[in-house]
């Protein structure tokens, strides 16, 4: 209880001892769960006036840590996120949001509870706009955010913003990362696909690929999300605030998630990628590889039975470059591109998996994954 004590000192005498320990635990009861002990004290000190700063200078988003308490800054509005509500243990209904803010020394999140939450849901929260900003700071699910009540500051401003998120590289993403700004070019967008969840209700996902001048990666966007496919299309430059990496396990590539915490949104500015190609000498087992060469053979469409009763199709071509000669495997409808593909025709095969074939001969098995590129 020292924090909370410490908490209430603040207050200077306004309030009993006795109320504030009172209010804190019908905050806390209120938020049912969502809100902890200390969080529920800065919120009750907060609505009694209590000031951490000191003062009323403006702070810099770079410069607040969780032990901030109460801060004053001016930021731009990065991202909004939906707001939802949650059933409290009284039996009302509460409200939460969260938006992304910068400024030019970095980023945070804020959390909106209640009546600043019903902006985002009445849309007068929008990307571009500047607004000032008093809450107070807690340490949250993907590191520090600022809470802000019905009695916090969150009002437009015409002052100007320069804004600055931090952004990885695609070449300095591991396995595990969380809170991931990223950009790239989209170089493959995927069907929404749906499925039904543990709970028996039905969700929704999609993939794409981006890459920049150090890399690619894919992609996978979850249920609301999977909607912003609809407005991007090839070659968009586009940026994802507050993803998270994750390795696939069936082929250990780490891979991007965005989720109902994250965004994905097209941007002005353009992300050079150029597609990193291997000689077909130089292929080994095990591996996604992209490679560009002449097509030195072409096989039939065979159709077969899968184990679920469903019918695929699968040929075979072959691709030949400066260092070899390669068979490569199309499923499903890549097996349809022998009919659009001559002998020496120029092609691209991007992200196809290698492994030993007949008399263990490397080849390449082009799936839902691959894309090929007739020159």
């Amino acid at each position: 209880m020292d924090e909370i004590n410490e908490i209430y000192e603040k207050l200077g005498g306004v309030i009993s001892k006795e109320d504030f320990t009172r209010e804190v635990e019908e905050k806390v009861e209120q938020m049912s769960g969502l809100c902890d002990v200390r969080t529920a004290a800065m919120l009750v000190a907060h609505d009694h006036g209590a000031s951490d700063t000191g003062d009323n200078q403006l702070q810099k988003i770079s410069g607040i840590t969780p032990n901030s308490g109460n801060v004053k800054f001016i930021a731009k509005i990065m991202s909004v996120f939906p707001a939802r509500e949650f059933n409290r243990n009284d039996g009302t209904t509460g409200r939460v949001a969260n938006v992304v803010v910068a400024d030019e020394t970095g980023s945070i999140r804020l959390t909106l509870w209640d009546d600043r939450a019903d902006l985002v849901k009445t849309g007068e929260i929008q990307v571009g706009q500047n607004f000032q900003i008093a809450g107070y700071v807690k340490e949250g699910y993907s590191g520090i955010e600022v809470n802000i009540g019905n009695n916090g500051v969150f009002c437009e401003t015409d002052e100007k913003v320069e804004a600055r998120i931090d952004s990885k590289k695609i070449e300095d993403i591991k396995n595990g990362m969380g809170d991931l700004n990223i950009r790239g070019r989209i170089l493959d967008i995927s069907d929404i696909r749906t499925f039904n969840k543990k709970d028996g209700s039905a969700g929704k996902v999609a993939n794409i690929m981006i890459g920049d001048e150090t890399g690619k990666i894919r992609v996978t966007l979850w249920d609301e999300t999977t909607d912003l496919t609809k407005e991007l299309k090839i070659d968009d430059s586009v940026e994802i605030i507050n993803g998270y990496a994750r390795e696939n396990n069936f082929n250990q590539q780490v891979e991007m998630q965005v989720g109902n915490r994250s965004t994905i949104r097209k941007i002005e500015d353009e992300v050079e990628f150029k597609e990193d190609f291997t000689s077909i000498a130089d292929i080994v087992p095990g591996e996604s590889y992209s490679i560009s060469g002449l097509v030195s053979g072409l096989g039939e469409i065979r159709e077969f039975d899968r184990d679920d009763g469903t019918v695929n199709m699968v040929s075979n071509i072959y691709v030949s470059d400066d260092t070899g000669r390669i068979r490569i495997a199309l499923w499903g409808d890549h097996a349809l591109l022998v009919d659009q593909l001559d002998i020496d025709m120029p092609v691209e095969i991007i992200d196809a998996f290698s492994k030993s074939g007949f008399n263990d001969e490397i080849e390449l098995s082009a799936g839902n994954r691959t894309r090929i590129m007739i020159r």
